[in-house]
């Protein structure tokens, strides 16, 4: 094992479980193998997911996963069972360009698309954000793009729909 990424708070609210995801790492890029999302359980083996990962592709807040319960009641997530239709976009500002190492640059240039997310850390200003299934995929991506192609950002897209591709 590698090592697990940061921790998050827990949200607000007693209901929320902590399901894990191992991934393989990508080579030059962080060393964790794995994440810890936050989510609510929906059945006995199923939980929503209620933030937006940072490293596991695959994967959307609102997204319904299959888990396992190790024997020290670790929740380890074995499928997504069920899609929300949100898209999951990774956004890491230039540090030379025009919005610096700010994380909250990135979220004021894409705030009005009514994208919520989580910056990774200061040292890292990577933004994880959720894009609903009803925001302006075309608009959104052609500010993506130019974003990137003025040197603003570089951005992945981590978990898209069908929607998502053919906007």
């Amino acid at each position: 094992m590698t090592s697990t990424a940061p921790d998050r708070q827990r949200p607000n609210g007693a209901q929320y479980v902590k399901i894990w995801f191992r991934f393989m790492p990508r080579e030059g890029w962080l060393p964790y193998d794995t994440e810890g999302l936050w989510a609510v359980e929906v059945g006995p083996d199923v939980a929503r997911v209620s933030n937006v990962p940072f490293l596991q592709d695959g994967v959307a807040e609102g997204d319904v996963v299959r888990f396992r319960t190790d024997r020290d009641g670790v929740r380890w997530a074995t499928e997504r069972v069920g899609a929300s239709g949100n898209c999951t976009v990774r956004v890491l500002p230039i540090p030379s360009g025009p919005l610096g190492r700010s994380a909250q640059a990135v979220h004021d240039r894409l705030g009005l698309f009514g994208l919520g997310g989580e910056s990774f850390s200061e040292d890292l200003p990577l933004v994880a954000l959720n894009v609903p299934a009803d925001a302006d995929f075309p608009r959104l991506k052609a500010v993506l793009l130019q974003g990137e192609a003025e040197g603003w950002w570089q951005f992945e897209e981590a978990c898209v729909t069908d929607a998502w591709n053919s906007a």
